[in-house]
């Protein structure tokens, strides 16, 4: 059974601190689709984007251009047991509401931090013994009427009591037996709650979202993103007018889709709208061989909240064969364009393109270049399709791409300013090569192993920089500030009233910029990397200012370049929920100085080079690298594989209890049941084959084993 802190057992009598001026939680109220709409509350933060317009900005002002320099830790939480953070925190009712490592989900007062119940989905319980992949983080949970709503990486989507953190009900969203996860925030409107999931690498997949009732967990309704199978008959009439748009077997690979982020309900339209994901395999060559812009892949779907029923779309990418999915926030705002308030949804997807849309209709307003684009010249406004230039769709060939598959924008969100009018965008700024040329055309994946039907190497970048901070104008579609970071991986964003926008970096630097000029006001080190958003509330007269810090995300794994460089090791840096105020004067204990893992030299171990090609195929094919980084080199989400004790042991004690039979997936390793003793045994060797190479390199201290 699920495991609920100690702390409720006193909860009650705990909240009697409510009558020395702290807020009242004996019953909490019931959060509304108006309460969820209001702009105008300050005192809380109650959605992942803080309102259902998913604009990330506050009216509050205190902390501002003048006062910014004051800002100290007011309070924070040391999270010893966790590793990537990315969620944002939700507050209410002076209560603060966060998730990290396998799902654990905590309640704080918002005003010193004290805790007050913790939830522990077990999550490696309702694992144990089945494959699975694992993702140890989520980015966030979701309010409605007196419930929190939260969904594991292993499919369950969960309804706890906001006052004592017990679960009320729980529902399995896919069966274990899938290689799909959750590592989005679900999205709660109108009595409902939505959530989608990923997975289109790791096996064949198609992708869904599924509305369930926010009181019972009864399922009401599930959209699916692509076709199934015409033999089987059409769930929709959308899914007729989709099938339309596939060749070949595409039910085969399943076709992808998947929703794994971006949900925004729009309460002045009673209208849904989701953000689609990249195909099954990312290759069109060989899920739908003979063309086709294979709907819903990478668009913008309107849906009817109350039965999910298809309304309209708008496709970023048709055809979509470099993972330029369109997973990322969608924020609604009134734009002034051409003299007409236009009601619009501001959309920057992967691709490389700021979309502003006409949410009544769908219908594409303007779309210009954020990032460097090479894969199409512009988008065509007459048709609403990009314009392709020819040497970017690699067939059977190689295409050196930009942006890559890590996008122009991921899914750390941009925040939008209705005072300054910008929009404040973390840019992503890299190329990639991609090479299909040794995948025959009836490649198809396999459910939990790696693929995606192409290989792909980041080869250089298209700048002098990896990453920026950009204030973006919608409606002149420009960039009116820009500040370069030396860095991919840049947090999302915050805007305020008080003139300010607020970003953590991979570097552990956390800053306030002037929101007219991009010049940096005021920073903080936290001491290790900020991947997730952060968020402002006011209690009591007071702004604070909470972020949680803890280096995550996919290249907190080490699979892109420079990731491994910052010394973020496992185990090594302790995670943290940092809050700010005026004047704050907490001392959290300083951070060690970057760690990097000294690989291990096995005296005695001859490495079989054939044993070792064998372990690079099966590390790869297994998803290790997703993780633990190619050639075994992980930047600090999990342990260095070159420097760990486990490889060395033999195959029937520790090697084989943690990568076979599963003995870690309470810290997200998962197991690995089908490999056979010899498949171990080349994993081995791949490893050691990688920590004596490093050594041999002199890229790293000798440490004999």
């Amino acid at each position: 059974m699920p495991t609920v802190s100690s702390t409720n057992r006193t909860f009650v009598l705990g909240l009697i601190a409510a009558a020395f001026g702290v807020v009242s939680w004996a019953e909490p109220r019931s959060i509304s689709d108006t309460d969820l709409a209001d702009e105008t509350n300050t005192a809380e933060w109650l959605a992942y984007g803080r309102t259902h317009n998913e604009q990330r900005f506050s009216p509050l002002t205190e902390v501002n251009a003048t006062t910014v320099e004051r800002l100290g830790v007011q309070w924070y939480v040391d999270l010893p047991e966790d590793v990537g953070l990315v969620s944002t925190p939700l507050v209410a009712e002076g209560v603060m509401y966060f998730t990290g490592t396998m799902n654990v989900i905590r309640a704080v007062d918002a005003s010193n931090g004290k805790p007050l119940w913790t939830f522990d989905p077990e999550v490696a319980k309702e694992v144990a013994g089945h494959k699975r992949q694992g993702h140890v983080h989520s980015r966030g949970l979701s309010i409605y009427g007196n419930k929190l709503f939260a969904a594991t990486w292993d499919g369950r989507l969960l309804a706890l009591d906001r006052t004592t953190g017990k679960q009320i009900w729980s529902t399995r969203t896919f069966p274990l037996t899938e290689s799909r996860y959750i590592t989005g925030a679900p999205k709660a409107f109108k009595g409902k709650v939505l959530i989608g999931n990923g997975g289109t690498e790791h096996g064949p997949g198609r992708g869904y979202v599924t509305a369930y009732n926010s009181e019972t967990g009864k399922q009401l309704w599930r959209f699916y993103i692509v076709p199934g199978n015409p033999a089987d008959g059409f769930e929709s009439p959308a899914m007729e007018m989709a099938a339309k748009t596939w060749t070949g077997e595409w039910w085969k690979h399943g076709g992808g889709g998947h929703a794994w982020h971006a949900f925004t309900y729009d309460a002045e339209l009673d209208a849904l709208y989701i953000g689609t994901g990249n195909g099954a395999p990312w290759n069109q060559r060989l899920r739908s061989p003979g063309g086709g812009d294979n709907l819903f892949l990478c668009s913008v779907v309107a849906l009817d909240p109350d039965t999910g029923e298809y309304r309209w779309h708008y496709q970023t990418t048709p055809a979509e064969t470099w993972d330029f999915n369109s997973n990322m926030d969608i924020v609604l705002a009134d734009l002034e364009i051409d003299n007409k308030q236009v009601k619009a949804i501001m959309h920057a997807p992967k691709n490389g393109f700021f979309y502003v849309i006409d949410r009544r209709t769908g219908k594409l307003i303007s779309a210009e270049p954020f990032a460097e684009v090479n894969w199409a010249s512009h988008v065509d406004l007459a048709t609403g399709r990009p314009v392709e230039i020819e040497a970017a769709r690699y067939s059977k060939s190689r295409s050196r791409v930009t942006p890559t598959p890590l996008g122009a924008h991921s899914w750390h969100a941009m925040s939008y300013s209705p005072l300054t009018r910008l929009v404040y965008l973390p840019t992503l700024h890299a190329t990639a090569e991609y090479d299909d040329s040794t995948y025959p055309a009836d490649w198809e994946n396999q459910p939990f192993l790696a693929g995606t039907g192409v290989d792909f190497t980041a080869p250089g970048e298209p700048s002098d920089y990896s990453g920026s901070l950009q204030a973006w104008d919608p409606v002149q579609q420009r960039a009116v500030w820009t500040v370069d970071q030396q860095g991919l991986w840049g947090s999302g964003t915050l805007a305020t009233a008080g003139g300010l926008v607020f970003q953590g970096e991979q570097n552990g630097i956390f800053s306030a910029y002037n929101a007219s000029t991009g010049e940096r006001l005021w920073s903080y080190d936290a001491g290790l990397g900020i991947s997730a958003p952060p968020i402002t509330y006011r209690l009591k007269g007071t702004q604070y200012i909470s972020v949680l810090v803890g280096f995550g995300g996919a290249y907190a794994g080490g699979t892109v370049p420079g990731a491994t460089e910052l010394g973020w090791a496992y185990g090594v840096h302790t995670r943290r929920l940092l809050t700010f105020s005026i004047d704050g004067a907490a001392q959290p204990p300083p951070q060690p100085a970057p760690y990097f893992p000294q690989p291990i030299f096995e005296a005695g171990f001859d490495v079989d080079a054939k044993l070792s090609a064998l372990g690079e195929d099966l590390y790869n094919d297994h998803g290790c690298a997703f993780c633990h980084g190619p050639d075994a080199k992980a930047a600090g989400m999990t342990p260095d594989l070159r420097a760990s004790p486990f490889p060395l042991s033999e195959m029937e004690t520790g090697f084989a209890n943690v990568v076979r039979d599963g003995n870690r997936v309470g810290r997200g390793m998962p197991g690995y049941p089908g490999l056979t003793n010899h498949e171990l045994k080349a994993l081995r060797h791949y490893i050691r084959d990688m920590a004596h190479k490093t050594i041999t390199a002199g890229t790293a201290p000798l440490g004999e084993h």
